[in-house]
């Protein structure tokens, strides 16, 4: 069938838009056809969206349905930011997209602060991606025979898990009653990738075999919410998701005055006030300034999931008195970052991770992934810096007035 001819049957409901690859050569042209229908179905122009760089033959199938172009987000950069980090060792440009305008100056300036201050130092104090089915017991008393079993085939249960990836590793199996709710949750290894899709295939295997061992319970669910994928959580901000990672630095008195233009007290003061206070009598689980600001900016150029912001948004930020001037850390429970494998393939999020020098798998499975934790965790501090430095200097309508915003 030639171009017309389907763009035709499309309008007339012939065929339907998420069908289109199966009349079309190629993805690519479905894509400017489907464009083309909802041009003159809303009597519109999208010149725009569809003007990219992507190759739609390589995302059909992997990471977009019905697609119709691609939207642009302008991308920059901050740095150098030094990085004291196990993983992630130097001076690093990191690639930034968004369209808030003061985001990245004041990210920049945070990242001038840490690298004059002699660099962010970073741990990953634990590594874990979860998935949790939910089980209906027929009473809470099967919580023991279907837990010793657990413990006593641990081995077997781990084999089935990881029997189709090299990389994904079980960890552990931590239960959870309520009721008769059995939830499972099951911690695994996954390597540069973020690993969702791992561990769900992973922990289905497991789960089957678990209910073959057991024909009175019923898996209701593979996901019980206790993960917990994309949604606020206590159980993440406790026990983590992803990539725990905390980044830390000492600032002088001198650069807290000539950069900021504040000094210790205040910041301390404002963060106390503001960041713990604040954030705990309106029962939130972000006890910092702006997390979520710089994850998503880092996410969008990188490829990340973008959904897992929520995520990232959660954890600490803090300020003490230390000898000549203060320590400022953040403490991210649930970093959830690739390398490897969805949105990271794409051509320009594969670009911004090789300014980051971090495309692909590691040498040794893991530590690309790790080393971008501790990236986005050296970052997410900059911009704690900067803006609690903003507040303490009361510079902050200003600078967005400057900026635009």
């Amino acid at each position: 069938m030639e171009k017309e001819e389907i763009l035709s049957k499309v309008l007339s409901g012939e065929i339907k838009i998420y069908q289109l690859e199966k009349f079309t050569k190629t993805p690519k042209e479905a894509v400017e056809i489907r464009r083309e229908v909802i041009q003159k179905i809303r009597n519109i122009s999208l010149d725009h969206i569809g003007k990219y760089s992507l190759n739609p033959d390589n995302l059909f199938g992997t990471n977009i349905e019905n697609m119709i172009g691609a939207v642009q987000v302008p991308m920059g950069v901050i740095g150098p930011l030094k990085v004291n980090g196990k993983y992630a060792n130097g001076d690093f440009y990191v690639p930034m997209a968004t369209s808030e305008g003061a985001l990245l100056a004041s990210t920049n300036r945070g990242a001038s602060v840490i690298t004059a201050s002699g660099g962010a130092v970073t741990t990953i104090f634990r590594n874990g991606m979860t998935r949790a089915p939910v089980i209906k017991l027929n009473s809470s008393r099967d919580f023991h025979k279907i837990t010793d079993f657990i413990q006593n085939n641990f081995d077997e249960i781990k084999k089935e898990a990881e029997k189709d990836s090299r990389f994904r590793k079980l960890q552990k199996i931590v239960p959870y009653l309520v009721g008769r709710n059995l939830f499972l949750r099951f911690v695994y290894d996954t390597g540069d990738s973020m690993g969702m899709n791992g561990v769900t295939i992973g922990t289905d295997a497991a789960l089957k075999l678990i209910e073959d061992k057991f024909s009175d319970i019923k898996s209701v669910s593979l996901s019980g919410n206790l993960c917990t994928d994309k949604k606020p959580s206590a159980i993440n901000l406790i026990e983590g998701r992803g990539k725990s990672v905390t980044a830390e630095v000492v600032i002088p008195d001198k650069i807290i005055q000539s950069k900021l233009k504040t000094d210790a007290n205040t910041l301390i003061d404002v963060n106390y006030r503001k960041n713990l206070i604040g954030s705990a009598q309106a029962g939130s689980y972000g006890f910092n300034a702006h997390f979520a600001n710089i994850i998503a900016a880092i996410f969008l150029a990188t490829g990340q999931d973008i959904a897992q912001v929520v995520e990232g948004s959660q954890g600490f930020t803090t300020v003490e008195q230390d000898k000549d001037g203060v320590y400022f850390a953040v403490t991210l429970p649930s970093l959830e970052v690739a390398t490897v494998g969805g949105g990271t393939k794409i051509e320009t999020q594969k670009e911004a991770l090789n300014i980051l020098g971090i495309s692909g798998g590691g040498k040794n499975s893991g530590d690309n992934s790790k080393a971008l934790s501790e990236i986005c965790a050296a970052t997410v501090l900059a911009g704690e810096i900067s803006l609690i430095g903003a507040l303490s200097a009361r510079h902050l309508a200003k600078a967005h007035i400057e900026y635009g915003r």
